[in-house]
């Protein structure tokens, strides 16, 4: 479930692989499309390891503290 009232979600993973899928590392446990949210903008790149995010509400949180949030995954 998105924190985020406008809803740019991208954690619909029904037709997804394991392998297509991440875990937010905003919103523990929250699964995210990883196409989908390359596709809204919605990963950062940190020590060279890529997040996703299931909404937009994330990325800024992540960017406050990405250590915090890197360690979560």
């Amino acid at each position: 479930m998105c924190h985020n009232d406008a809803h740019t979600c991208s954690t619909d993973t029904a037709a997804a692989t394991a392998e297509e899928t991440a875990a937010c590392p905003v919103m523990a446990g929250t699964p995210v499309v990883k196409a989908v949210a390359e596709a809204k903008g919605l990963f950062r790149d940190y020590e060279g390891q890529r997040y996703w995010f299931c909404c937009a509400g994330c990325g800024p949180a992540f960017d406050a503290d990405p250590a915090k949030y890197a360690l979560a995954v």
